[in-house]
């Protein structure tokens, strides 16, 4: 069954700007950067939405959609999640460094430095490791939460960006943007147990299905490649119609069936039937629909060019 968010008067635009648009579903919303973490009879309602220009976090009661507070962080925050207990958010500060935030006061409870560009965050279902992508770094850091430390140090692919964790916590995903590849990380051990090639350009987006049985990983040459997680292989790619380096925002809905992708230069999100793995629909939307273009700058790789998006996480009414 979907979960709906109370988010119906409020869309984050590059700018930060509050925008009008109706209620949508969770999985939706993910490619906001808005997840549900449901605990009990509710679902969140605080988001927290990190500001990469400005260094801070700023969290949002979304029954009233208004801004509550303002937490300073470290310098360009990229990445936001919050642990499955609704207690803490880990925010990825391009500076080298890891913030936590307790969402009981909305205060800095620890710094953890990592280095070399922290990029996105995924937390355990347990709620016991936080881990990191390091851009600049190659890596993936690992951050136990009891004591808010490095725990362990992971290698990958060239220029890591987004990362997802199965439902049972057995695997992380690493989509590498420089060399085309998906690294999988055994979290019981925090090793690289398989790298899988994806012939094309720049994976960026990645989402497990509910069932852990599938990867969907988004490239921006225009394409969706599907992993499946049995034998670590792609078993399918999804044409997205030449979209280049538009496609960027993925998420998968909870029952698993739809796939949504952003398409900031179509103004569209595609919508992709996972049973068949074809596009079955577009939901039109406004300019740079959830996400940004990226800007042509010459000679600089994609992972280093400058970004004015907000992400965004969200955590339980407390």
């Amino acid at each position: 069954m979907s979960v709906y968010l109370r988010l119906k008067e409020q869309e984050l635009s590059p700018g930060n700007e509050v925008k009008t648009v109706p209620t949508l579903p969770a999985s939706f919303l993910a490619l906001l950067g808005i997840w549900s973490l449901s605990q009990g009879a509710y679902a969140q309602t605080l988001a927290y939405v990190a500001n990469f220009a400005s260094n801070s976090v700023s969290v949002i009661d979304t029954s009233s959609n208004t801004v509550v507070t303002t937490v300073p962080v470290g310098s360009q925050p990229n990445g936001v999640a919050v642990t499955p207990d609704g207690t803490r958010a880990y925010v990825a500060n391009g500076g080298g460094d890891v913030w936590v935030i307790s969402t009981s006061n909305n205060t800095v409870l620890a710094k953890v430095v990592v280095g070399e560009y922290p990029t996105a965050v995924a937390i355990t279902p347990d709620g016991t490791r936080a881990y990191v992508t390091r851009a600049n770094g190659n890596s993936v850091s690992v951050i136990a939460t009891s004591s808010n430390t490095v725990a362990a140090t992971i290698s990958v692919g060239t220029a890591p960006g987004g990362i997802a964790i199965t439902p049972d916590g057995k695997s992380a995903y690493v989509t590498n943007v420089g060399t085309g590849s998906v690294s999988v990380i055994d979290t019981s051990s925090n090793k690289v147990t398989a790298t899988v090639g994806l012939g094309t350009v720049g994976p960026v987006g990645v989402a497990v299905t509910p069932d852990g049985t599938r990867v969907y990983v988004l490239n921006s040459s225009g394409n969706l490649s599907v992993i499946g997680t049995s034998s670590n292989t792609v078993v399918a790619t999804v044409s997205l119609a030449g979209d280049e380096i538009s496609p960027f925002g993925l998420a998968i809905t909870p029952d698993g069936t739809r796939a949504y992708v952003t398409r900031f230069a179509a103004n569209t999100i595609a919508v992709i039937d996972t049973s068949s793995n074809t596009v079955v629909g577009t939901v039109g939307l406004g300019p740079s629909p959830l996400e940004w273009p990226l800007p042509q700058m010459e000679n600089t790789p994609m992972w280093e060019l400058p970004s004015t998006r907000p992400a965004t996480a969200t955590a339980p009414s407390r």
